[in-house]
């Protein structure tokens, strides 16, 4: 079959695709890279004209007066012009219901075309939408991305972008979506809440994870901590907790840890900087793992991130078995983590758990075969 696959989120995609390939099938990934990480693609609307030395101020002073960034406005006339040869696709799979990336008056407008010109449409439940930013908004959860800003004035910049997805003209974006695709599934639990209402709504499908083989890990001298921040997105993750427990591991255990901290990497360089590490911090306000996470874990890291009690009981797994539940928390953080560092034959059993976890529930292949069950059914 001939699957066309619109988008990127933290290669997601790009796993997937290569499952699909496995499989014998026909992929065509069209995406802009996901900002700074830079994700390939075959087709590509990355902005470059917006990414001048010369443009920047001028975008960045639109951005304040009107919030609007110039940039999404040259994705979308990319898109339009890679449209001819996006066409006769058998299924077509939108990471997200706005997965150009572009206005939304333009987005409804490439999407349409889209919709014209191809078979089958599906969707992903994946970062902001209106489902998700309407439970969001609800405050259901113990705690959600949400939180850090639950205190914060209504124009807070932040705010203003979670309340978007709210908006009359996102709303329209989300009705063309619903209307038009044959299904929507969920790339993780925190998503589920927000969508399981849905009609077309086929369940969760695990985030496709390409497996190669690691070495278990070892530990010759000092305990590698790693900690990658996105500043676009490190309030919403939590970083700020991560960063104030790593202050006080630093000097609580000088001589046994090494701590590495990095800032808005490409994806490339990213997995280089964190291979050496033991220890890899991720995200706070989760209940299940986010993509850069599931990687670690495949490599057998220990990772803190979302693996609370949802995560816990759809996957049968016990608490600290295969990763870390990370919490509000610093006191918590500083335990956990001074719990590994003396006892680092736990790091390695959790690592190695990690991988086994990684293979059986996320294999790239399997995934991808459970994605065709969906779009098939």
């Amino acid at each position: 079959m001939r699957i066309l696959l619109i988008g990127e989120f933290s290669k997601l995609h790009n796993s997937l695709a290569e499952g699909l390939k496995k499989l014998g099938h026909e992929v065509c990934l069209v995406s802009s890279g996901d900002h700074f990480k830079n994700f390939p693609s075959d087709f590509s609307t990355k902005p470059s004209i917006a990414e001048l030395k010369l443009v920047r101020l001028f975008r960045k002073t639109i951005y304040k007066l009107f919030y609007l960034d110039i940039a999404s406005i040259e994705i979308g006339i990319r898109f339009y012009f890679l449209l001819p040869k996006l066409k006769n696709y058998d299924h077509v799979h939108l990471i997200n219901e706005a997965p150009i990336q572009t206005i939304p008056f333009f987005e409804r407008i490439l999407l349409k075309k889209l919709f014209q010109q191809n078979h089958k449409i599906h969707l992903l439940c994946c970062g902001l939408d209106y489902n998700v930013a309407k439970h969001l908004f609800s405050y259901t959860e113990p705690y959600s991305i949400l939180t850090p800003f639950q205190n914060k004035p209504n124009n807070h910049l932040e705010l203003r972008f979670f309340k978007s997805f709210l908006q009359p003209n996102h709303i329209k974006t989300h009705q063309l979506v619903y209307k038009n695709i044959a299904s929507v599934t969920a790339s993780d639990l925190d998503y589920v809440n927000a969508i399981q209402h849905e009609k077309k709504y086929k369940g969760l499908i695990p985030n496709p994870v390409v497996i190669t083989k690691y070495k278990p890990l070892e530990i010759r001298d000092k305990i590698i901590i790693f900690l990658g921040i996105n500043r676009l997105n490190s309030t919403a993750k939590g970083i700020v907790y991560f960063e104030e427990a790593l202050k006080i591991i630093q000097n609580k255990y000088l001589d046994k840890v090494e701590i590495k901290t990095v800032e808005n990497l490409p994806y490339h360089t990213y997995i280089t900087e964190y291979l050496a590490a033991h220890i890899v911090l991720d995200q706070v306000f989760s209940y299940d793992q986010g993509y850069n996470a599931l990687e670690a874990m495949a490599k057998g890291k220990v990772v803190f991130t979302g693996a609370d009690k949802p995560f816990l009981a759809y996957y049968n797994v016990k608490e600290d078995e295969v990763a870390i539940n990370a919490l509000p928390n610093v006191d918590y953080l500083v335990s956990k983590l001074s719990w590994l560092i003396e006892n680092p034959e736990k790091i390695i059993e959790i690592g190695t758990h990690a991988q086994s976890f990684i293979q059986k529930e996320h294999h790239y292949i399997h995934v991808a075969q459970k994605y065709l069950n969906v779009w098939q059914g």
